[in-house]
């Protein structure tokens, strides 16, 4: 007798299913990718317990006949291509006909469809694969596919499935770039039955805006390209803009979203020197080129592409990229012109390349050097006020006092819009003769930065990343001593979760407590706040607690963070003080104390430079003095 047997076609689609359906954000992408096929211009997507309990797609496509609708779930079915040598001409996102097998096979699937001709539509129920009920039903001319209890008779892969939090993440990021994709649809999402957006328009700066923050499209840089090999279009980030990982990155090759190294690495190297170290800019492009020349049957995920000349892309798309690059200005604005030439200064020690982005000071001048150089620079003849160890909590929450009130001689708007703060001689100081020599020479420049003389030119701060840095030592301290930090509330805050964020609440309550929340469970997914530390600021007390499960969920998702550090960086980032907030001359002093008295205050917990320095010798040469 023979030993080797034929498997049945319902053991090898669930095998199949082991490559097609990692987890259900696969199921969204193939069946997105249908949905786009069919020609619909409207796809709403609904999803239930992260997908583990309901993935449903609703489309206005063209719909199938009753004969494709039976065929669409079958093994190596598909309208796609009919030979081999369709590969080579490929415009479609499907091709391989292994997805509506593979996904009906480890779940309940439902589909329902109807034809712009047919009156009444056609309902087919599988289990298993296994086609159940067959039926008629009224519905609009597309497509729905409803799949339910995805992996429930394959145990081993659904025990292997991340938290809710996570696998939500993951749908998320797929929708977002289709959504991207395919500015043309009509794009909408529910997830456990709350609408988390609808965009009605094709306008890209409304999506980009809704998922990256208001304004995000505004400070992209735009390029178009176009020869007849290939053609590149899309949108860049500065480096202000910069990611910690690679994750906002999309590369679509004939509106395909696909990971390939070798575009990474060219844009990489075109930003060059503008980058922190492990860390990557924002990217959104699209390229077009001959079907003929890729190989996009790489992988059954189909996120691999393979170019039939992969160095003659290279060559193309670096270029384009550096070039956009450099036509744009991404150093301070006191980057010099080009008139640096004229004054005899060379090309490669041009003022604009030592005051790109990322000009940190000089590791080699220790944290104390540069203090002690602030504070002779900013502070020449100005007797102290008040101790410079003053409490965040007192400065930026009011919880346990309030800045002192701003009078003329501490606050005045220029002409130019400069807001800046000096400080008048106190009484006893008559003795000085210069008045203006006990100014410390601080400025705050458009309640965002601070602006300080130092004794060898000036040092620009960025006010929110500094007190992230703040904020994230002292976090980390209270935790790891466990440090009594809360503050009691006179009035209990009540916070009712939905389920992802339960659970992530539930993986760092202990933590949380050390912090110095003080929280008391309150019924099923709900929970009282009966105490914050110091840095909440009074009445956010709600919304600082779910943004920093938010974020602690998204660092989860993208980064590989200790426990204990994940939550200090989210904890950090929440409550620091935020750009446009204005800060009086007291708030400024003690942040800036407080910045040099961290173990690392020259980039904030995210990596993000915390400091830029410029010396005079710098500011001669961009003046043309040298």
């Amino acid at each position: 007798m023979a030993r080797i047997a034929r498997l049945p076609d319902s053991i090898a689609n669930k095998i199949s299913a082991g490559e097609v359906v990692q987890r259900p954000a696969s199921v969204v992408k193939e069946l997105l990718e249908n949905s786009i096929d069919a020609g619909a211009d409207k796809i709403t997507l609904s999803v239930k317990d992260a997908g583990k309990e309901l993935i449903r797609i609703v489309d206005n496509g063209a719909g199938m006949l009753r004969e494709d609708a039976l065929l669409c779930v079958e093994r190596f079915a598909t309208s796609k291509i009919i030979g081999v040598e369709d590969l080579d001409s490929l415009k479609t996102l499907g091709f391989r006909g292994e997805a509506l097998a593979s996904i009906s096979s480890v779940s309940h699937f439902e589909l329902k469809t109807r034809t712009a001709k047919e009156t009444l539509g056609l309902r087919f129920r599988y289990e298993g694969g296994v086609l159940a009920e067959e039926s008629g039903v009224q519905g609009e001319q597309g497509t729905t596919m409803s799949v339910r209890n995805l992996f429930y008779n394959v145990p081993a892969r659904r025990k292997f499935l991340k938290s809710n939090a996570t696998e939500f993440q993951h749908i998320f990021e797929v929708i977002k770039s289709f959504a991207l994709a395919y500015p043309e649809i009509e794009w909408r999402m529910y997830n456990d039955d709350e609408e988390l957006f609808h965009f009605r328009t094709p306008e890209m700066a409304e999506r980009l805006n809704f998922f990256y923050g208001s304004d995000f499209s505004d400070s992209l840089i735009e390029l178009s390209e176009e020869n007849d090999y290939l053609s590149i279009r899309g949108f860049l980030g500065k480096p202000a803009m910069q990611k910690r990982k690679k994750l906002d990155q999309y590369f679509f090759i004939n509106r395909r979203v696909i990971q390939n190294r070798m575009l990474s690495q060219a844009v990489q190297q075109a930003y060059g020197e503008l980058l922190v170290e492990r860390q990557a800019p924002f990217v959104l492009l699209f390229l077009e080129i001959d079907p003929s020349r890729i190989d996009v049957n790489v992988h059954p995920a189909k996120l691999e592409v393979r170019f039939d000349d992969e160095r003659s892309v290279r060559n193309m798309f670096y270029p384009v990229i550096k070039r956009a690059i450099q036509l744009h200005d991404f150093s301070p604005d006191l980057a010099a012109t080009a008139r640096d030439d004229a004054f005899g200064a060379p090309r490669q020690e041009s003022a604009w390349r030592k005051l790109s982005f990322q000009d940190i000071p000089d590791r080699s001048m220790t944290t104390g050097d540069l203090y002690r150089n602030y504070r002779e620079g900013a502070f020449q003849h100005a007797p102290e006020t008040r101790s410079s160890t003053l409490l965040q909590s007192e400065l930026f929450t009011g919880r346990s006092g309030s800045p002192a009130p701003k009078s003329q001689s501490e606050l005045r708007e220029g002409d130019d819009g400069l807001s800046f703060a000096l400080l008048s001689p106190l009484p006893g100081d008559e003795g000085q003769p210069n008045p203006k020599e006990a100014e410390p020479k601080i400025w705050q420049l458009h309640n965002k930065y601070l602006i300080c003389q130092i004794k060898t030119g000036l040092m620009i701060i960025d006010q929110h990343v500094a007190h992230e840095r703040v904020l994230y030592e002292r976090a980390v301290d209270v935790m790891t001593q466990n440090v009594p930090n809360s503050q009691q509330l006179l009035f209990p805050q009540k916070v009712e979760f939905r389920p992802w964020e339960y659970e992530v609440f539930e993986e760092i309550r202990d933590d949380l407590y050390r912090l110095g929340f003080n929280l008391r469970l309150f019924g099923n997914k709900t929970i009282m706040i009966e105490g914050v530390p110091q840095d909440v600021k009074p009445g956010t007390e709600v919304t600082i607690l779910q943004e920093m499960i938010a974020e602690y969920q998204d660092n989860a998702s993208r980064l590989k963070l200790d426990k204990r550090d994940n939550l200090a960086k989210s904890y950090s980032c929440r409550n620091a003080i935020m750009t446009g907030q204005k800060l009086n001359l007291e708030e400024m002093r003690t942040l800036i104390d407080n910045l040099f008295a961290t173990r690392d205050p020259y980039s904030c917990p995210h990596g993000r430079p915390v400091i830029i320095k410029l010396s005079l010798d710098q500011l001669d040469r961009m003046f043309g003095r040298k």
